[in-house]
């Protein structure tokens, strides 16, 4: 039987929604939840009919929390876990509560809004929404601090490759892992820094995207820790957001990967540090403050949820 993964290998697209619930105490999880899974079936399919050239989709993470509230299948899983905080000696990854993320994008704005409310008048009976981020397409695909993001990612088939679990767990093959982290940015300590200093902190350099060479970056530098080697990588489809009033201004991390082990591993070396103390330097400036680990079942799965 092929086994078709929710779309989780696509590119960013020019809007999108996050979205994080929880469920409230004493509500027919069960029910809801199956109603929830044929909705997202049917949101996916109106917009392949409707708007086949907008690359609109919205797609659904379960924690393991939601999972065993759910009382879904057993065994889970196998990288299916609660996120524990990591903390190094300067800054920490937190753990933060989440039972379902929606991840909703769309070339167009409108259709971004529209599933979102969909969604929202649906389970704000049912459960509360702790995190929304509304997020945008900056530029040359460029994080609000100004340079070009995710760069590393992988492109072609191997963005399956990398992000999709295969034999190797063959009850949820067609699932992916999904990691995010919301991360605010102190912009004013940012843009006092140089345009070399900023260079540095990244690893890359800021115009035209260039990687530095092994022996001119730094060891702390974002990329020298946030790549682990060409055979650990995720599909990473961050998004800024902001608020200009407020100078809320950030990045909502979203990964997607075949094994959770090796985001788990990029954290390590971004907040521990490699060696331990060497940490990420770009966290100086970066402070992340959530965290949550979801499973993203394959369509076929989604659709036996559902009934």
């Amino acid at each position: 039987m092929k086994y078709q993964a929710q779309n989780v290998t696509d590119y960013p697209n020019d809007n999108t929604y996050f979205l994080v619930w929880n469920f409230k105490p004493n509500v027919d999880v069960v029910n809801i939840f199956k109603r929830i899974c044929a909705l997202i079936t049917n949101i996916n399919n109106s917009a392949l009919d409707r708007f086949p050239d907008s690359r609109s989709s919205c797609t659904l993470g379960i924690s393991y929390d939601a999972w065993v509230k759910l009382s879904l299948c057993q065994p889970l899983p196998k990288e299916l876990k609660p996120f524990n905080e990591i903390k190094g000696s300067k800054h920490t990854a937190p753990a933060t509560p989440g039972d379902l993320h929606f991840h909703i994008r769309s070339d167009k704005k409108s259709y971004a809004y529209d599933i979102s409310t969909i969604i929202s008048d649906f389970l704000r009976a049912y459960a509360d929404c702790i995190v929304e981020v509304h997020g945008f397409r900056y530029w040359d695909g460029r994080s609000i601090l100004g340079f070009v993001d995710g760069t590393e990612n992988p492109h072609g088939e191997d963005r399956s490759y990398f992000s999709v679990i295969d034999d190797t767990d063959p009850v949820y093959k067609g699932g992916s892992y999904l990691f995010v982290q919301k991360y605010i940015h102190n912009m004013n300590a940012w843009k006092n820094l140089s345009v070399k200093e900023q260079e540095n902190v990244i690893g890359r350099s800021k115009e035209n995207d260039i990687e530095m060479d092994d022996t001119s970056k730094p060891s702390n530098s974002h990329i020298a820790l946030a790549n682990i080697g060409d055979d650990f990588k995720i599909v990473r489809d961050n998004m800024p957001f902001g608020n200009t009033t407020t100078n809320e201004m950030g990045t909502y991390f979203l990964a997607y990967a075949s094994t959770f082990s090796t985001i788990e591993k990029m954290l390590e070396n971004m907040f521990v540090g490699n060696p331990p103390g060497n940490y990420d330097r770009i966290l100086d400036f970066s402070t992340a403050k959530t965290g949550t680990l979801f499973f993203v079942p394959s369509l076929e799965m989604l659709d036996r949820f559902s009934n």
